[in-house]
């Protein structure tokens, strides 16, 4: 067993009422392209996914064998066990990157910066697309529940800040001083600038304009500042101001449609996703000697 997993875990009836709330509304995925981003920029993270044979074809492929196992550790009532099959896919996911260094998908820091990702999502997703912002949410609270979401993997908790404040505090720093521009990092990001965007279940790109701009508007929109600043990513005035213009229309849009109707869309989405590439679902290989 990996030193980084205990297998004391929240119990399965552990409710996360008003994170389920959020991860129930597709509103929880649009800061999703920026989230994946800056897991590959994490040099062990971004390392790990390069490592995938197809991954450099099909940059796409992973998220969308991802998301639906990851948002059924929540949505779902068997949560903590799927989070804990989830975890054991990354028992054997090691080795060195382009620079030399080791990494282990199952080393405490690595696996809790993928995870402090979706918490930055889900915040990023209360922030942007919901009326009143983060000034309608407890924060603490809310921060609190992402921690008994992350418990439920059954990995150590040790690199876990133990308050909002320490968490934004963590993760601002890792952006500014630990994140680099790995090759699938640059991958993604480059395809995020020229406006390549495939949804689920097209294999192919996909270059309608509707779908170039507000692709491209969303993944570097959703960036930190202090990453595009840092990376040099180009974004323009005109560029913020598109962003402003498509996060309003989202949020006006799902303020003025009926809950029950974006959440069942959600979960219909994310049942076919996830049935159509359950085949595809990356299984490592042994560990490297």
């Amino acid at each position: 067993m990996s030193p980084a997993v205990s297998e004391s875990v929240a119990p399965a009836a552990t409710r996360l009422p008003v994170l389920e709330r959020t991860m129930r509304d597709a509103r929880s995925l649009f800061p999703g392209g920026s989230a994946g981003l800056l897991q590959l920029m994490y040099p062990p993270l971004g390392a790990a996914v390069a490592a995938q044979s197809d991954f450099f074809d099909d940059p796409f492929g992973r998220v969308y064998r991802s998301i639906p196992q990851i948002w059924a550790t929540v949505l779902t009532p068997d949560g903590a066990a799927r989070a804990r099959r989830v975890r054991d896919v990354h028992r054997t996911i090691q080795g060195r990157d382009e620079a030399g260094r080791s990494y282990h998908a199952l080393d405490p820091e690595t696996f809790w910066w993928a995870h402090a990702t979706f918490t930055w999502e889900m915040f990023e997703a209360r922030r942007l697309f919901y009326r009143g912002g983060l000034r309608a949410l407890d924060q603490d609270a809310f921060y609190a529940e992402t921690v008994g979401w992350y418990e439920r993997y059954g990995v150590s908790t040790r690199p876990v800040p133990p308050d909002y404040g320490a968490f934004q505090a963590k993760f601002e720093r890792i952006c500014d001083e630990t994140l680099e521009m790995t090759p699938a990092a640059r991958r993604v990001l480059e395809m995020a600038l020229a406006g390549e965007w495939r949804p689920p279940l097209v294999h192919a790109n996909f270059r309608d304009p509707l779908t170039r701009g507000t692709g491209r508007a969303m993944v570097i929109g959703c960036l930190p500042a202090t990453v595009r600043e840092r990376f040099a990513v180009p974004w323009t005035r005109t560029d913020q101001r598109q962003f402003e213009r498509i996060v309003a229309v989202i949020r006006n849009t799902f303020e003025r449609l009926p809950p029950r109707l974006h959440h069942v869309t959600l979960r219909t989405g994310l049942r076919v996703i996830g049935s159509q590439t359950r085949r595809e679902r990356y299984v490592p290989p042994g560990p490297v000697r």
